[in-house]
């Protein structure tokens, strides 16, 4: 499998999970007290505020959204379905030569640093994972069963190609 057809099946997984955990927080969303919500739908707020704020990046536009937005469920959801259009158009102009190109940026503290789009990739998927497993601690803590968003059960069950 060529490396740019690696990132598109992680990206691809990555909406999926993303859409997992937001359902579970739906359905837990009557039973769970305010706090534990709060926090589940804030790290998933960031999460997708997060990879909003690389995508800005790698196309070289001014960030849209605070990296700890407040979003509401329906927020979520649709920020889900947007970035999943907004990556996968992203990955049709890309190519495998692009991904080793470096890309200049200002983190949230205002410092320069360059990367190249194969790091932020590989980080965005790796910090969106961090976070998700967050939410699941949250949610087993309180007493929830977690969104089962293994990468391999995406693929087992078909549901990542």
């Amino acid at each position: 499998m060529e490396l740019l057809d690696y990132f598109r099946r992680q990206f691809e997984y990555d909406t999926w999970a993303n859409r997992e955990v937001l359902f579970t927080i739906q359905r837990i969303s009557a039973s769970a007290s305010e706090t534990q919500l709060t926090r589940s739908l804030q790290l998933l707020s960031h999460i997708l505020s997060a990879e909003r704020l690389w995508l800005e990046r790698l196309a070289a536009r001014r960030q849209s959204l605070p990296v700890w937005p407040k979003f509401l469920l329906d927020q979520c959801e649709a920020q889900i379905e947007e970035l999943s259009g907004l990556w996968r158009d992203y990955f049709l102009q890309l190519t495998s030569f692009t991904l080793s190109e470096k890309i200049t940026y200002q983190n949230s503290k205002g410092e320069s640093w360059s990367s190249t789009v194969q790091d932020i990739l590989t980080h965005v998927l790796l910090h969106s994972a961090y976070h998700r497993g967050q939410i699941a601690s949250c949610m087993r803590e309180a007493g929830h069963t977690p969104a089962y968003t293994d990468f391999i059960h995406s693929v087992r069950t078909g549901l990542v190609e």
